[in-house]
């Protein structure tokens, strides 16, 4: 649905030029945002890294074109590969090309249409297993196409990526695409602490709501680097924090309100042992809740 509306708009637009005026499209106001930036660093080149919305040829083109910056976009499984047999959607591609590689290995020879990578980033080591050639993209032009399994046996979905840079290879494609990732990540979890969740028409609202949600979004993370406030965790709720699970601030939060609620039972407790009624220990509390 996306994409027949974004062409709709591309041929209205075609039909009436003026209606730029009235509405920027996402990929307009991306390509103000480059323009800015640009700008206000004229000696940088830095590549363009996007995901597959925005991964459209007025885009790329743009980017090649006009600008002049390298880029490395995602491409989506209904994008097309021209080779010389015809046309393929790159998920039909994708697919030929894993079936290559087993039938090579059922024959004893080395596998080589996906080869293993290892990529370094913020300290670990990451495997994938690309494909890396030049191929022309369907309305886009000759590009370098890299396409990624994170599984040896090849069995996940793949993700192809595409770059206007045809001496790059997978390695360095897949790392710039890596240090995008946070940012998808952040879209996600952000909307779980309520980036979009508002009813704001008040532009100035609006930015106070976001840099809230980024500041609650920042804390979590923050805390799952605090060893203070991890041993306390552990003791109260007798929890495992191990790696895995501390990378999502999801957990963060979940962990958080635990604490809270154990917080809250202990204040309890501690105002019954006292003698004190329940009504008396909850009366500043209530009051504190109505207040706000």
């Amino acid at each position: 649905m996306a994409q027949y509306l974004l062409g709709v708009w591309r041929r209205r637009l075609r039909q009436q030029p003026d209606l730029a005026t009235l509405y920027d499209s996402k990929l307009q106001i991306g390509q103000h945002l480059l323009e800015q930036w640009g700008a206000a660093h004229p000696d940088l080149k830095l590549p363009v890294a996007f995901d597959n919305w925005y991964t459209q040829p007025s885009f790329c083109a743009y980017l090649d074109q006009k600008l002049q910056w390298p880029y490395v976009g995602a491409l989506a499984e209904n994008d097309q590969v021209v080779l010389r047999r015809g046309t393929l959607k790159l998920e039909q591609f994708a697919e030929d090309l894993k079936q290559e590689q087993f039938a090579a290995v059922a024959k004893g020879r080395p596998a080589t249409v996906f080869q293993p990578i290892t990529l370094h980033y913020r300290g670990t080591r990451e495997r994938y297993y690309s494909y890396c050639q030049t191929h022309r993209i369907k309305d886009f032009g000759r590009l370098r196409l890299v396409i990624n399994h994170r599984e040896a046996d090849l069995s996940d979905n793949p993700l192809c990526l595409i770059s206007n840079q045809m001496h790059w290879r997978a390695l360095g494609i897949t790392r710039i695409y890596r240090h995008r990732w946070p940012v998808e990540v952040y879209h996600e979890e952000g909307k779980a602490e309520g980036l979009d969740q508002y009813q704001l028409r008040d532009f100035e609202a609006i930015e106070r709501h976001v840099a809230l949600v980024a500041v609650v979004y920042t804390l979590l993370r923050a805390a799952q680097h605090d060893p203070t406030l991890q041993g306390k965790l552990q003791r109260q709720l007798k929890l495992q924090l191990d790696a895995g699970k501390m990378g999502s601030a999801a957990f963060w939060q979940r962990v958080t309100q635990a604490q809270s609620l154990w917080s809250l039972a202990v204040f309890i407790s501690a105002g019954l042992n006292q003698g004190q009624t329940l009504t008396k220990v909850m009366a500043p509390l209530l009051r504190a809740v109505c207040a706000a």
